[in-house]
C-alpha cells in the first residue's frame, strides 16, 4: 500500500494512525508542490516542468524560500510510485485529500499520471465529512493534519477505487484549466475549481498595509490570520515585492526576506 498526501503536516498524523492499525501499513509519499498557484501548462513534459521550476525560482528569488525550490521533485516521486506498481500487481495507491484547493489541485495533477493503474488507485476525499476533535466536538476539517489519528481509522472506510469515468472526466477538467493559462486556482466545492489571475490576492494584502511602516512578515501574518482565501507565504511575499516594483507602496530596507524590509501606503 502506498499513501499519497499533499502536506508535510499530514505525514506524522497518518504515521500515527498506521501505528494504530497495521492494515494501513505502507509507504507515505509526499507531493510537495502547491499546484493551486503558478504555471501548470504541460507539466507532463520536461519543458513544462522546467517552466514551472523557473516560475518558482522567480517567485522565491532572493527571499526566505529560495532554498526550497530544489527540494521539490514530484515527478520523481510519481515515477517511483509507478515503478512500484508495475513491479507488484497487488500494490495499491491511496490518495488522501481534504477539501482545500491545495489537496484537490494535487489530486488532479497526480491522477493523470496514474491512469494506467485503474482499479488500483483509491481516493479518500474528506469532502464535508464531520470528525471529532480533541474536545469531543464535531468539526469539519480543512486539512488532514487537523484530524486525530484515531479518527483516520474511521476515514479509511471511505476509501474507494477511482472510477474509469473519473479518470477521464477529472483529467479533462485539469486540461481545461491548464488551457486557460491563469495562475491562481480556488476551490468552489466538491472537486470544482475556478481560476483567477496572478494578482488575485493583492486586494486582500492591501487591507493590511497601513500608513505606518510594517515588516512584510507582519502584513502577511495579518492576511493569513484574517482572510478566508489564503495561499502560501512564498507567493504572498512575491506579490508584495511586485507591488513595490510597480511603486504601489513605499518601501524601506533590503527587498529580500519578509523580515528584511518594511512597507506602507504610498505617499503622494
Amino acid at each position: 500500500m502506498i499513501h499519497i498526501v499533499f502536506n508535510e503536516a499530514d505525514r506524522p498524523v497518518l504515521m500515527e494512525a498506521i501505528s494504530l492499525d497495521e492494515t494501513l501499513s505502507g509507504e507515505i509519499a509526499l507531493i510537495r508542490d502547491d499546484y493551486a498557484v503558478g504555471a501548470v501548462s504541460n507539466l507532463y513534459s520536461g519543458e513544462g516542468l522546467a517552466t514551472r521550476k523557473e516560475w518558482w525560482q522567480l517567485v522565491c528569488s532572493g527571499g526566505d524560500f529560495e532554498h526550497n525550490v530544489n527540494e521539490v521533485n514530484d515527478e520523481a516521486t510519481l515515477a517511483g510510485i509507478a515503478e512500484n506498481l508495475r513491479k507488484d500487481d497487488a500494490e495499491t495507491v491511496w490518495i488522501w485529500a481534504a477539501q482545500n484547493k491545495h489537496d484537490v489541485c494535487g489530486y488532479y495533477w497526480v491522477l493523470y499520471q496514474l491512469k494506467e493503474f485503474q482499479g488500483r488507485v483509491l481516493i479518500l476525499y474528506l469532502n464535508n465529512l464531520p470528525f471529532i476533535n480533541e474536545k469531543g466536538n464535531i468539526f469539519y476539517p480543512n486539512r488532514l493534519s487537523e484530524i486525530l489519528p484515531k479518527e483516520f481509522l474511521k476515514a479509511r472506510k471511505l476509501a474507494r477505487p477511482i472510477t474509469p469515468s473519473e479518470f477521464e472526466i477529472d483529467a479533462d477538467e485539469w486540461h481545461r484549466m491548464v488551457s486557460e493559462g491563469k495562475e491562481v486556482r480556488l476551490l468552489e466545492g466538491g472537486k470544482k475549481l475556478i481560476q483567477k489571475e496572478a494578482d488575485y490576492y493583492d486586494a486582500g494584502l492591501r487591507k493590511y498595509i497601513t500608513g505606518d511602516w510594517q515588516k512584510a512578515a507582519k502584513v502577511i501574518h495579518h492576511f493569513l490570520g484574517k482572510e478566508k482565501e489564503t495561499t502560501g507565504d512564498a507567493y504572498l511575499l512575491w506579490r508584495l515585492k511586485w507591488m513595490v516594483s510597480q511603486q504601489q507602496v513605499d518601501v524601506q530596507g533590503k527587498l529580500a526576506g519578509m523580515k528584511d524590509f518594511e512597507i506602507k501606503l504610498k505617499t503622494s
